[in-house]
């Protein structure tokens, strides 16, 4: 038993060609294609989000972190260039992925319908 090789030669060739809706070889419904689109903006404008918030944190904590480097007698003898890059791409990391997951989130209800 199985599928026939025709068939299953048929249905590959669908799927590898067909890159516009997640490898598969069902049409979608319109309203799916617009909940489809929507899923894209809401990840653009999350992505987006996400950049703005790490580059506002990047300059926030960047400029405490090399003041405190050079004023402060316990941070110039304890902090390298490691740690204080650390320290700045680590919150710039942390404000990225959770503006962007608050704004997904978000834009997600504000699309979520719900059928009854």
């Amino acid at each position: 038993m199985g599928i026939p090789s025709e068939m299953r030669d048929y249905l590959a060739q669908t799927i590898r060609n067909n890159k516009k809706y997640n490898a598969s070889f069902v049409i979608p419904s319109p309203a799916e294609e617009k909940r489809i689109l929507e899923s894209k903006r809401c990840t653009e404008e999350g992505a987006r989000a996400g950049a703005k918030a790490a580059a506002i944190t990047c300059v926030v904590t960047a400029v405490p972190t090399l003041t405190a480097v050079r004023v402060i007698p316990w941070a110039k003898a304890n902090l390298n260039y490691v740690a204080q890059s650390l320290i700045i791409s680590g919150a710039s990391i942390a404000a990225y992925f959770i503006t962007a997951d608050k704004t997904i989130l978000e834009c997600a209800r504000r699309n979520a319908r719900y059928d009854k």
